[in-house]
């Protein structure tokens, strides 16, 4: 897989904030609100979708469920940093999600159409590699693009109800606290071998 400089003409970045940490890869449609989440010029985001639902009402629920683990980290991994910046897209966020966030998928100095092209799991997959966190857990509702030895790392969530559906819960609580310890998922490796810098 080609690092980000190859990947999109860039020079030398900065080594990003995470490396070691257990991070959390945070989407927002489909996780903590509906998926059919739209864009208007002055409208801003707003949600189509039925009256039940509205736009992060489960972002409470990660919220406490994230409580007591203050050493994970969040990074955004939705595309709201397209439209509004990682710092814009954080401040939608409840208070005690939002100081967790130390970055996203996407920064300024990336293309955003090549970046935008590329399915979900390579988004993110190619920050697990730039960052090179301790442990890692992805949030998503989006399956495509998770290469084979990033799948343990991938929590699906429902489309619709995001984390919210009880099984969903349960899981996510297990994968959390394993998170926290630094514990890998399952018997595959926290990330492929690094090279050496």
């Amino acid at each position: 897989m080609a690092g980000y400089s190859a990947a999109f003409g860039g020079g030398e970045m900065k080594r990003p904030k995470g490396r070691g940490a257990p991070l959390l890869y945070l989407d927002f449609d489909g996780v903590l609100t509906h998926e059919n989440v739209l864009w208007h010029p002055r409208r801003g985001a707003y949600l189509q979708a039925p009256e039940r639902y509205r736009l992060f009402q489960h972002a409470p629920l990660l919220d406490a469920m994230l409580q007591p683990y203050p050493n994970i980290k969040v990074v955004l991994s939705t595309s709201w940093v397209h439209q509004y910046g990682c710092t814009g897209a954080a401040k939608r966020l409840p208070p005690g999600l939002r100081v967790r966030v130390i970055g996203a998928t996407f920064h300024s100095r990336m293309p955003l159409q090549g970046f935008a092209l590329l399915p979900r799991g390579e988004q993110v997959t190619e920050d697990v590699l730039r960052r090179r966190p301790g442990a890692w857990l992805a949030l998503d509702d989006d399956p495509l693009g998770w290469p084979t030895w990033a799948q343990p790392h991938f929590l699906q969530t429902d489309p619709y109800e995001g984390i919210s559906p009880p099984h969903l819960q349960d899981e996510l609580r297990e994968r959390l606290a394993l998170l926290a310890d630094l514990k890998p998922p399952s018997v595959f490796p926290t990330h492929p071998p690094f090279q050496e810098e």
